[in-house]
């Protein structure tokens, strides 16, 4: 939302009429969700949480009570039986994250359930349709399973392959299957692809915990014989190309292996077991190199046909091999899985070189090229992935690849090879790398390369998309698309910062992304896992690591940088802020204390130095200094809030007087009264003084002015880095500037977003000028400014969740129109906007069960009407007006509006 306190203040300090008629339309029961999650399959918390939306189709609906069931069948839930829970009635608003008290639940246990609510006039609604959830293993005793696999070898380049045949003597009532395959694998029944995850699991720091993943496979398998095929990848499990990051040297590296539990449960009223163990057989077959830097190399010609049925002759394949269990935690992977999203089909074909076909898909993005080409057994087809072109027309992979280290021979990179077996067309797309392109230079091909041989798979973490916005400007609304394409390229169970290069877990880049991320996409649960890596990678000590997970690398003294660690502690409270969840302030609190007691130690006089500051500025630096002590402050800030919301008042109180010292010890060190300049007087260093709330109040209107000076002297241009970018927009938005925001915004001209878009740019670049990456996310909080400044739709501190909303659209520039939406944990938040001589009118949508309190900009003198009546305000500003309003959908007139 936008980081003001001042603004807040003056939004809850007006007091208007508030817009409202009797509550009418029945509550309707939406969104059901179990640990965030729909239906899921195989979950660990031994209470899960279960939630819910409403909705109605009149004002002001409100939640007075609900009655949750939860049986052991779909038959008891039907019959209103909840055998394993029933909560009865209880008076209560709340519909977030309610906690299981039934019965234990045991490993397996599958569960439906069902509510119904009672609205303001004590109406019951009808029953929610039914929902499910089933939990996973709860104890590792459950697994009687053993790892396993082909080779301790962890330079092996080929990749294993895994099977084991079996009979079920009845039919199949129902079967789930437990996998865990390190680094990646692919679960294979009867010669058919089990789901559609692909580089599963996710990626986690695997010397601390490992995650697993439940199939419910009772229609992969049938009476009689049957057959499972597994295999794996090297993932990030067993990284064998050197580069910078050193994970070839990671602590947890070990050769891949496979953990695999089957119950199979039949009509017959019994109950079969197939576990890895050292029965299985184990071979190699055509993926005979596989890597996330280097790519993967498939030979046709080495395909085991039948593997992975019933009825293969495996007697030639030696016996797996038991391996020794990760040192870790296993959990389940309570997130949605990386998937195929989209296909995408190519935009050109050329051949600059005799020979050298290269493939445009006019979007630059993260996943695989899918290959169909014909041609001799033999023939070997390599696909060169990159997301710019030399001069010669031919990929360019110099800014990429300049981190891997230098070999003889040279290591490939975003290489993909092929080999034909021939006899007719074949296909072929990798299954354990992913690379970051917009291009596919691919040679080897006998025949001439057309738009219908490849195809662009786009793949990423599986989150709903939760957000829109669309505006009057087309410049905003690429750059906005630009921001989602960056966001999603960098989802792959973790949240890195490119999909190419280094494909690492940057905390820096994930802590700016967030806000973005929560309000366009269903992404918490990722941000759930992923803030488990970053306590794991905290291990054993205070400080944290740079990337997460890490080998190591970023993590040793020195290294340590606030502006990136704040990650740690800023999303799980804008966890809590965007959707309710407490959760994280609960699981972390301990760990935030922990760092901020030791960062608070890290400097002189509380001023702290750290590494890496305002990265990849335009033209002027501002001292790591100034920002790493400003993000002490905000540290402690936002440590006394969750300290509050937990209920530790001395806490509380401990982190906000230290949040007092260290705004004394950054005043004291850089600001200049006389010229109202903190430091050398660049943008990151005025807004962030304003953004944080550090200036002092007296000092605001100085300080603030100096901002928008040397805005002016840019000529409306930004001249910062990463962590500028995502104070100034907010900072002019919050101070009444919002049309100088809007002039940065939309500039087309070197520094901007929009010179981006100008240049082609389908994603957020890494640098202003556009060297180096062209997929990071690091800049993409203007794509939450659009939500947040533009259309207008924020979360209030004091009621998380959006169980109030704070409705402030910004009117500005040559907008004409702006609309947005949000699918909230509590239902779908909407604001849309036009204005056209002199009258603005806004279109709201608010949840059942929440409240708004909307700003809109009015003169003094200005006409305000909802639904054709007048809306008569008690305090009016020059320039705007709120109003409070329950639950609905409402339609505002302001005449002779005003507002910036």
């Amino acid at each position: 939302m936008i980081n003001d306190a001042s603004f807040l203040r003056s939004l809850s300090a007006l007091s208007f009429l508030v817009v409202a008629g009797t509550a009418s339309g029945a509550l309707t029961i939406q969104r059901l969700r179990c640990e965030s999650l729909v239906d899921p399959l195989g979950i660990d918390a031994v209470q899960p949480r279960l939630s819910w939306a409403l909705a109605s189709s009149g004002r002001n609906q409100r939640q007075t009570a609900y009655r949750i069931l939860v049986a052991s069948s779909a038959r008891a839930l039907a019959r209103n039986e909840g055998d394993l829970w029933d909560s009865g009635k209880v008076a209560s608003d709340e519909t977030l994250n309610l906690p299981y008290a039934g019965r234990p639940l045991r490993s397996g246990q599958g569960a439906f359930w069902k509510l119904r609510a009672w609205d303001g006039g004590g109406e019951p609604s009808a029953w929610s349709r039914p929902a499910t959830f089933e939990m996973g293993l709860l104890s590792p005793s459950d697994w009687g399973a053993k790892w396993i696999g082909l080779s301790t070898d962890v330079s092996a380049k080929p990749a294993p392959m895994l099977r084991r045949a079996f009979s079920i003597g009845s039919p199949i009532r129902r079967a789930r299957a437990y996998v865990c395959g390190l680094g990646y694998y692919e679960l294979r029944l009867n010669g058919k692809k089990v789901g559609d995850r692909v580089l599963d699991p996710g990626y986690t720091q695997f010397d601390q915990r490992t995650l697993y993943a439940t199939y419910d496979v009772t229609n992969a398998l049938r009476k009689g014989g049957n057959a499972i095929g597994v295999t794996l990848g090297n993932g990030w499990y067993n990284v064998q190309p050197l580069a910078t990051w050193h994970f070839d040297s990671a602590p947890w590296r070990a050769a891949p292996k496979l953990l695999l539990r089957l119950e199979i449960e039949t009509d017959d009223g019994r109950t079969q077991t197939i576990v890895s163990d050292g029965g299985w057989k184990a071979a190699t077959g055509p993926i005979v190199e596989n890597s996330l830097y280097v790519g993967e190399t498939y030979d046709a010609r080495l395909e085991r046909a039948g593997w992975d049925r019933p009825g293969y002759d495996d007697r030639a394949w030696a016996p797996a091999i038991v391996m020794a269990a990760p040192k870790a935690t296993m959990a389940a992977q309570a997130m949605p899985p990386i998937r195929v999203t989209k296909t995408l089909k190519p935009i050109r074909v050329t051949e600059p070189k005799p020979g050298v076909f290269v493939v445009d898909f006019g979007q630059n993005f993260a996943g695989i090229p899918r290959l169909r080409i014909s041609g001799p057994a033999g023939t070997t087809v390599s696909m060169r992935c990159g997301e710019r072109l030399a001069k010669d027309g031919t990929v360019d992979q110099a800014d990429i690849d300049k981190y891997m280290t230098k070999t003889t021979p040279r290591q490939a990179f975003q290489t993909d090879r092929y080999t034909l077996k021939g006899g007719g067309k074949e296909t072929y797309e990798p299954r354990f790398t992913y690379q970051g392109f917009q291009y596919v230079e691919v040679t080897g091909a006998k025949d001439e390369l057309t738009v219908e041989n490849v195809e662009g798979l786009v793949v990423h973490t599986d989150v709903a998309r939760t957000g829109e916005f669309a505006c009057s400007n087309p410049l905003l609304e690429k750059i906005l698309d630009s921001a989602r394409w960056a966001y999603l390229s960098n989802l792959e169970s973790i949240f890195t910062d490119c999909p190419h290069r280094e494909k690492n877990g940057w905390t820096g880049d994930a802590q700016l992304a967030s806000e973005g991320g929560l309000l366009g996409y269903d992404s918490v649960t990722v941000y759930r896992k992923w803030l488990d890596d970053v306590a794991d990678a905290q291990k054993p000590g205070p400080n944290l690591a740079l990337i997460v997970p890490t080998p190591g690398w970023g993590k040793g003294e020195g290294s340590f940088a606030p502006a990136w660690d704040v990650a740690y502690i800023e999303i799980p409270w804008n966890v809590y802020l965007y959707t309710g969840d407490k959760s994280l302030l609960e699981k972390r609190y301990a760990g935030f204390t922990t760092y901020l007691d030791w960062l608070a130690t890290q400097g002189k006089d509380l001023i702290i130095e750290g590494i890496l500051g305002d990265w990849c500025p335009w033209k002027t630096e501002t001292p790591v200094e100034l920002t790493s002590t400003a993000y002490l402050f905000h540290d402690a800030v936002l440590v006394s809030k969750a300290a509050t919301v937990l209920g530790k008042p001395a806490e509380a109180r401990k982190y906000a007087d230290l949040a007092e010292r260290v705004r004394k010890a950054f005043n004291a060190k850089f600001f200049d009264p006389k010229t109202g300049l903190y430091a050398n007087g660049s943008q990151t260093a005025q807004s962030a003084a304003l953004y944080f709330d550090l200036a002092e109040p007296k000092d605001r209107p100085a300080v603030l002015k100096a901002l928008l000076d040397n805005v002016a002297r840019c000529d409306d241009h930004i001249d910062a880095g990463i962590l500028g970018s995502k104070y100034l927009l907010n900072v002019l938005t919050a101070e009444g500037h919002t049309d100088v925001a809007y002039r940065v915004a939309s500039q087309k001209t070197l520094p901007s977003w929009g010179w981006w878009i100008e240049q082609g740019a389908t994603t957020m670049w890494e640098q202003w000028n556009g060297t180096d990456s062209r997929n990071h996310i690091m800049f993409g909080e203007i794509a939450a400014w659009f939500y947040k400044a533009l259309a207008g739709i924020n979360p209030d501190p004091a009621a998380p969740g959006f169980k109030h909303v704070l409705i402030a659209p910004h009117p500005t520039g040559d907008l004409t129109r702006a609309r947005a939406s949000h699918e909230s944990a509590y239902g779908l938040v909407e604001s849309g906007w036009s204005r056209e001589e002199g009258v603005f009118r806004l279109s709201v949508t608010i949840p059942a069960n929440t409240t708004a309190t909307v700003t809109l900009p009015a003169s003094r003198t200005a006409a305000i009407a909802e639904g054709g009546r007048a809306v008569a305000p008690k305090d009016r500003t020059d320039d705007h007006a709120t109003v409070e309003i329950g639950s609905g959908r409402y339609t505002f007139v302001v005449r002779d509006a005003r507002g910036k």
